[in-house]
Parts: C-alpha cells; sequence; structure tokens
C-alpha cells in the first residue's frame, strides 16, 4: 500500500468565524494546501488552514488484495453475493478504479479477521436504538451553507434528500430499520478567541430548538455535537443536558477541534486535536447518569475520528448499555483512502460501535462517485451509523 498523509481544511464563519467540518482528506500530496471560500451564510470567509500528518507504519506497511471486478462486469452475483453475508465474495456495486479496488478487498478481508477481536458489547437495554437500527445523520448548521447539508439547503429540500438517502439504505438492507437523524454542531471551533479566549462559539437554544423541530418534522433523533476549541467537554456539557433529557436527543463530540495534550494554545484547524479515553469516559459517565435519573432510553454517543492520536488510550474506554458509543471514520476523500482509513482507524482500535461518514462534494471532488449504501455494508463491522456532510 503507499503511504498516504491527511489534509485538513477548515473555514472560519461569521465575527469569530464558525470553524467548518468540511472534512479531513486522506491525500498522497506531500504539500497541504491553503485556500479561501467566499461563504454567503456568513458574509465573509477568513484564511482555511491546513494540516498534515503521517502515515502510521502500520499501515504504510500492510500489503492490500488484488483488484476485484465491478459487479458490473458481472450483474448475476449481486443476488446471489449478497453485502450482508460473511462467506460472499464482496464486490464493488459501481464502477471503481483499481486502486479503489484493491483498497477495498483489503478492508473486507481485514475486517472479517477483526470481527474475532472485537471486544464483547454489552446487551443491549430496552428501548436502545443500536444494533437493530442503522442511524443515517446529516449533519451541519444552519448558519453556514459550508458546514453541511443542515445549512446548504433550504429546510424542505433538505428534509426531501433525506428522505431519499434513508431510503436507500432501506432497500439495501431491509432487515436493519433505518432511524433518520440530524447532527447539529452546537459547538463550533472558532479561529478567534472570542471574549472568553475559548475559541468557540456556542449556539443558543433558539437554534437548538429549531434544528430540533426539523427533527420531529421526520420523527428523526437530535444529535448535539460539540467541538470544544479551548474548552473541555466538563465546561461545554453541562448547559446542553437540558435538550440530552430528552428521548430522542444524542451527542457527539469531535477531537478534531480540542486543542489539549500538547496542543494548548493552537487555534483549532491549525493541527489537528485529541481526545483521551478519560475525556469520553468523563462524558459517558455524565449520560448514564442521565438516563438512570431520567428514566431514558440508553443514549448514542459519536465520536468522529480519521487518525489514529485523534483518540488517545482507546481500549481504555468504558462500556455501559446506558451509553452505546460508536466510532465514526470523519475522513473525506476518493474511496481507497476512505476504505484504508476505516481500516486503519476503526477496524484496527475496536471500541463497541462503527460509524462512516459520507461527503456529498468532498469525496467526489476528483469525479468519483459517492460510495454506496451496499458498498458499505461490506464493511465489517457493518457500520450502524452512517453520516452525510
Amino acid at each position: 500500500m503507499r503511504p498516504f498523509r491527511i489534509r485538513l481544511t477548515a473555514a472560519w464563519l461569521g465575527l469569530f468565524a464558525i470553524a467548518c467540518g468540511v472534512g479531513h482528506e486522506t491525500t498522497p500530496s506531500a504539500t497541504p494546501k491553503q485556500a479561501t471560500s467566499p461563504d454567503s451564510a456568513a458574509g465573509r470567509a477568513v484564511a482555511d488552514s491546513a494540516a498534515a500528518r503521517a502515515p502510521d507504519s502500520a499501515a504504510a506497511n500492510r500489503v492490500t488484495a488484488p483488484p476485484i471486478r465491478p459487479a458490473a462486469e458481472s450483474p448475476s452475483r449481486r443476488v446471489a453475493e449478497s453485502p450482508t453475508s460473511d462467506t460472499a465474495r464482496p464486490l464493488l456495486l459501481s464502477v471503481r478504479k483499481k486502486h479503489d479496488s484493491a483498497s477495498f478487498a483489503s478492508t473486507v478481508a481485514f475486517g472479517r479477521q477483526m470481527l474475532a477481536k472485537w471486544p464483547t458489547i454489552p446487551t443491549p437495554l430496552p428501548g436502545s436504538i443500536l444494533p437493530s437500527r442503522r442511524i443515517v445523520a446529516f449533519y451541519g448548521n444552519p448558519l453556514s451553507k459550508r458546514m453541511g447539508v443542515l445549512g446548504e439547503y433550504p429546510v424542505e429540500t433538505m428534509l426531501a434528500k433525506l428522505d431519499t438517502v434513508v431510503r436507500q439504505w432501506q432497500e439495501a438492507d431491509p432487515s436493519t430499520p433505518v432511524q433518520p437523524a440530524l447532527q447539529l454542531i452546537a459547538v463550533t471551533a472558532q479561529g478567534a478567541p472570542g471574549k472568553d479566549g475559548m475559541y468557540r462559539l456556542r449556539m443558543d437554544t433558539a437554534l437548538i430548538e429549531k434544528v430540533y423541530g426539523w427533527a420531529k418534522q421526520r420523527n428523526a433523533l437530535l444529535f448535539l455535537d460539540i467541538q470544544v476549541g479551548h474548552s473541555t467537554m466538563q465546561q461545554e456539557l453541562p448547559r446542553l443536558l437540558p435538550f440530552l433529557s430528552r428521548p430522542d436527543v444524542h451527542l457527539a463530540m469531535d477531537p478534531e477541534f480540542s486543542m489539549h495534550y500538547s496542543k494548548e494554545g493552537v487555534v483549532p484547524g491549525k493541527k489537528i486535536g485529541q481526545l483521551d479515553a478519560k475525556d469520553i469516559n468523563w462524558v459517558s459517565e455524565q449520560l448514564q447518569k442521565l438516563v438512570t435519573d431520567k428514566n431514558l432510553p440508553p443514549k448514542v454517543l459519536v465520536v468522529h475520528r480519521f487518525r489514529t492520536e485523534m483518540v488517545s488510550h482507546a481500549p481504555q474506554i468504558a462500556l455501559d448499555p446506558r451509553v452505546q458509543i460508536v466510532m465514526d471514520m470523519d475522513g473525506w476523500g476518493p474511496p481507497w483512502m476512505k476504505f484504508e482509513s476505516y481500516r486503519d482507524y476503526i477496524d484496527l482500535d475496536p471500541v463497541e460501535f462503527t460509524g462512516f461518514k459520507l461527503f456529498f462534494h468532498n469525496d467526489t471532488k476528483s469525479r468519483d462517485a459517492l460510495l454506496t449504501p451496499r458498498e458499505l455494508l461490506w464493511l465489517r463491522p457493518r457500520p450502524v451509523y452512517i453520516q452525510y456532510q
């Protein structure tokens, strides 16, 4: 396998510029780019920043499997070799490049091997969403067209698009009901310190209630995403607990913009941030207590990840049936990069449940077709949380 690097781009909006979660591209380019882009929602944009990371040695040295034929060459196999079978030969259902096919086969094979090493997951409690349902979420912030689909389209257009994607996943895997969701970036990292020097902007109650109302229109869940900047989860979580006391509101954490653990003082977006297992465990404990005290169904906690070091000491993350933890592969780029990121940062460091993020724009910059539900269903473990930006 060719060694590869990751490029991060973050756009800053508004007076202090809302940190854009437009994604993180795994790329063979050794020189990260810098650019600026206008954003009509904010009125102006500040210069983008970029950060590069060297590949993990394990990822750089692993040998990929030989390329496989896309399903278009053998239509009859689409029925006989279902992605929900662990004995079937994996097939890409879109015509992909040779490197994409090789990485796909390697990732599927590696995931199947890792299943035997996956930790024992607590028995789900009544009311648990996972693994009996698959969550399909749209991500973003209404204040920005660049942060994802929640702000890119008019509300009715966005919700209709969500309906279409939910239907695609339901058709791809009829055995697993699809639970729609919206993920709002409720605390956004900033390129400027703000009055309190925390490099983050908290969304007000009115905005959170507005997006919650959108979710209710589709019987969807609401996830509140936190980018702490120079703040901490201990400072940011308490003000969101009233929302999390609702049975259909859940939580997400973004290590990319957590500027701690040797990155203190660094502006979010200049370098990739980090969370430790102890941070995740603390948040999980607060959610566990909330579930018990309020007699709520279990909460889902999503942790976005596209590099190993973004979550340190991952094996020390404690599992409890009151909080279902999802490690979400958050990288963007062509198919082979996304497959390898899932293998090297999700499969290789198992926690509990897995997720996969797709970018309508960034994943298709090189004219690659967006990965399909049927393709992603070959991954092992099968991702039960799918996010679109």
